[in-house]
């Protein structure tokens, strides 16, 4: 699989909230400034839970957090790390997605979530030899600029030798994670070009991401893939869709999709709901529930692709728009992420990222550990056959 550069990336230190369901900051003022109908008083979920359970529930989030936090304050007074003291809380807690970051890690986060990234505009692959290559060149990037192609092969980045190392890792080092580089700060890449060895510097820029890209598929449907839910993501899908001529169908790619900011997925879901529950969720034991906006065209075709990849916000998205019926989904079984965390602040300036409750689907399934599995199950040829089925519903057009 490719490397890409940028976006929500799976790795150890960002677990928790960049593969999940996530709210970094958007969640705290989600009455005021969230693009969806939010309930202020608690809303019953579909499936049967007893108020006593999801009370429960709530207290123990409450208390987690607060030990987390406790943790952190007296490591910072004994002149300790409060990351490392809030690490080890986390870890037993039990929280499989909570996570930590200190204040530049976060901050770093929360520019991918932006739907930027900084870094040199490239995307990396593993080669059956073991050597990672670059795959694609963004263009007009500082990678571009300095002649790198695609099919060079990336040996060393500042000095250090990156044969057979992971690609994530390689990536890190492109952007400088965790060393605070920022735009306009260098990077020596030692690429080889055939026999050609040689050592470019570049500069690191901020860049966009491209989270939603649009491709035109034949009888005038299109292919709308959703690579994460970034800032602005759900409005560019529903741009796409309103640009569409009536009966002209979707196919909705998420496959990959590893989540993102509930608010982009509920914006991008009514593209295809007119208004309607998307999903319903607890919050430290208050049930809350997330609905579409109106005005969407419900009879207009709708296929989405999806796979183990489709995580978190994507599964909400997937779950919605199977449950009442809206699209055909074509893939495989998707990852099953249904958990929310919310960040907090610890006294070093650190972010906890701790699981605060779950959300479910419209008919009350509950996807963490579950994920959906699709109306037709494809491991091999999916796209094709999401695209026979769009075909047909499109009237073969």
């Amino acid at each position: 699989m490719p490397g890409p550069e940028f976006g929500i990336r799976p790795r150890g230190l960002c677990r928790g909230a960049a593969l999940t369901l996530v709210f970094a900051g958007a969640l705290a003022t989600v009455s005021t400034t969230g693009p969806w109908a939010y309930d202020e008083e608690p809303q019953p979920f579909s499936a049967v839970r007893s108020a006593a359970a999801g009370a429960a529930r709530g207290e123990a989030a409450r208390a987690s957090t607060d030990a987390v936090a406790r943790a952190a304050a007296e490591a910072v007074a004994d002149g300790k790390s409060g990351k490392e003291a809030a690490q080890e809380a986390v870890s037993r807690s039990g929280d499989r997605w909570g996570a930590v970051y200190d204040p530049a890690e976060y901050k770093e986060f929360e520019q991918s979530l932006d739907g930027e990234y900084t870094g040199v505009g490239l995307v990396a692959k593993r080669r059956a030899d073991g050597r990672v290559q670059v795959e694609r060149v963004r263009p007009g990037g500082p990678a571009a600029k300095a002649g790198v192609r695609r099919g060079d092969a990336l040996r060393g980045i500042d000095g250090r030798d990156v044969d057979r190392r992971p690609v994530t890792e390689v990536v890190s080092l492109l952007r400088g994670d965790g060393s605070g580089a920022e735009a306009g700060t260098p990077v020596r890449i030692k690429l080889q070009r055939g026999k050609k060895v040689w050592t470019q510097e570049v500069r690191r820029a901020t860049l966009p991401t491209d989270a939603v890209t649009v491709e035109r598929l034949a009888g005038g449907a299109v292919l709308i893939k959703v690579a994460s839910f970034t800032r602005g993501s759900g409005e560019r899908v529903r741009d796409a869709v309103r640009a569409l001529p009536a009966g002209k169908g979707v196919l909705l790619d998420l496959r990959g999709n590893a989540g993102g900011l509930i608010g982009e997925a509920v914006t991008a879901a009514s593209a295809f709901l007119d208004g309607g529950l998307v999903a319903t969720y607890d919050d430290r034991g208050r049930q809350r529930a997330l609905h579409a906006e109106r005005g969407a065209d419900m009879l207009r075709p709708l296929v989405a692709l999806v796979d183990g990849g489709t995580m978190s916000a994507a599964e909400l998205v997937t779950g919605a728009l199977q449950d009442r019926g809206r699209a055909l989904t074509v893939g495989s079984r998707t990852f099953g992420k249904g958990s929310v965390q919310k960040p907090s602040r610890l006294a070093d300036g650190s972010v906890a990222e701790l699981t605060v409750g779950h959300y479910r689907t419209p008919a009350g399934h509950h996807l963490d550990g579950r994920g959906l599995t699709p109306d037709l199950v494809a491991t091999e040829r999916a796209r094709e056959r999401a695209e026979t089925v769009l075909s047909g519903l499109q009237g073969g057009s």
